[in-house]
């Protein structure tokens, strides 16, 4: 299984002081030497962490794949298609919200996906879409277009008791299922740590993990390089 570091909160972590550093741009290099098969970022619309110039530095420095997270707006088709990421993940958002909340409402905006996604899509660059996993929501990200869906591991994440989480994993074992038979790619993401995410390791239909704050906060304490390859250990446990 592949992993895909979110770099959004080193520049979080830049921005409290309006510093330099630490610098995003080296985080995902270093991540990229340490075995990630990609990188994201997250530009909001109030670039409340990564800025349009971090955006422009990664795009000239990844190797592996720039992930573009990103608001269904003009002005970040805009973006997307003047950056050429390899991919862009249409994500809700809320400018209150600490982090995002939910995936999103795909058959309530299935009309503008599908105006959204083709023009993208023409540029060469691939299209994935966070959902919740349900089987509904699947089948509309599969009619609106896009080449992927990114599972919301986040109900996952704040499951305590055994038989919650064991029920949470089938449904995402089942959407992941559900999505390939559907032609679609899948990946997942969202509240993943260092405690929860071997489970992962066993479900097939998954190809690739995003994981953003767990490696970021461990990187704090241990260097990028050792937060990207325990977890690299982690999600290609034998099972």
């Amino acid at each position: 299984m592949r992993l895909a570091v979110n770099i959004d909160h080193v520049a979080t972590l830049r921005n409290a002081r309006n510093e330099q550093q630490p610098d995003p741009v080296t985080a995902a290099s270093i991540a990229e030497l340490a075995g990630a098969s990609g990188i994201v970022c997250h530009l909001r619309e109030d670039r409340r962490h990564i800025k349009d110039r971090d955006l422009e530095r990664l795009r000239e420095s990844v190797t592996t794949k720039l992930d573009l997270e990103m608001a269904m707006t003009g002005e970040m088709q805009r973006i997307a298609l003047a950056t050429k990421p390899e991919l862009i993940t249409l994500v809700p958002e809320k400018r209150r919200e600490l982090t995002t909340e939910g995936g999103l409402d795909v058959e309530g905006q299935l009309a503008k996906l599908k105006k959204f996604i083709p023009p993208v899509r023409d540029a060469g660059i691939e299209v994935s879409v966070f959902i919740e996993p349900e089987r509904g929501a699947v089948d509309h990200a599969a009619e609106a277009g896009a080449d992927l869906v990114e599972l919301h591991t986040g109900p996952y994440s704040l499951k305590k008791n055994r038989a919650d989480i064991l029920a949470e994993l089938d449904r995402i074992r089942t959407a992941a299922a559900h999505a390939r038979e559907s032609g679609l790619r899948v990946v997942a993401g969202h509240g993943l740590n260092y405690y929860n995410i071997e489970p992962f390791s066993t479900i097939r239909d998954i190809e690739e993990i995003s994981i953003g704050h767990a490696i970021v906060a461990r990187a704090a304490l241990v260097g990028m390089e050792s937060a990207v390859r325990e977890m690299l250990r982690l999600i290609n446990a034998p099972s």
